[in-house]
């Protein structure tokens, strides 16, 4: 049998960095619940705007939250209201307690989006909820994410009930390089789902950037 492994996890340290970024003994399980809290909130409430990564860095009596999006403006809002309620939110939903850590909201800019897996991922899944034709879907987002200087291979793949057929299957369009097996190449990989009247269709997309070397 084969065993798949998520190909971020199996760059972990090499290439990239973990998106939850602290230490302890004792309180794990309470920041992996608060970390996890966080994470929806933030996308249920962003869900429109496209974010690509959420970032959690953990100090002693200080939170940082650091979110990478494609529209920073619409995030941050006018002299930074949208910052402020995003936070207030988070201090009511996840810290209920009496003693609560400081939080620190930061917002980063994706220059490319279509050099984003998890963005470019988003795209499909919208175009498959608007009932647009996957075949033709996949060829424009292929076509999309090629035109970036730094994307060399691309992988997208679509899985489930396809233009509402009753049977199930899966469908995929690949263009350039994409060594999935090789620990040094720079692979983005995002998972989405599209919310379809006919039941959920799974999409997948593989960006390949080239090497990277310690």
């Amino acid at each position: 049998m084969g065993h798949r492994v998520h190909p971020k996890s199996y760059r972990l340290k090499n290439l990239n960095d973990w998106d939850s970024r602290w230490l302890t003994i004792k309180k794990t399980p309470q920041y992996l619940e608060e970390d996890f809290k966080i994470r929806e909130i933030i996308k249920e409430k962003l869900s429109k705007v496209g974010v690509a990564r959420i970032e959690i860095e953990r100090f002693p009596g200080k939170i940082t939250v650091i979110v990478s999006s494609a529209r920073p403006g619409i995030i941050i809002g006018r002299g930074g209201s949208g910052i402020e309620d995003l936070k207030k939110e988070i201090e009511k939903k996840v810290f209920k307690s009496a003693v609560k850590e400081k939080i620190r909201i930061e917002i980063k800019e994706v220059k490319d989006p279509w050099a984003s897996a998890v963005l470019s991922a988003q795209w499909v899944a919208q175009q498959i909820e608007k009932r647009i034709a996957f075949r033709r879907v996949l060829k424009q987002a292929i076509e999309k994410i090629s035109i970036s200087r730094e994307v060399k291979g691309v992988r997208v793949e679509l899985a489930g009930r396809l233009d509402g057929s009753e049977i199930a299957r899966k469908e995929w369009l690949k263009k350039g390089r994409l060594p999935r097996q090789t620990i040094g190449a720079d692979i983005d990989y995002a998972r989405e789902n599209a919310h379809c009247s006919y039941g959920l269709v799974g999409v997948k997309v593989w960006i390949y950037k080239g090497d990277k070397f310690e």
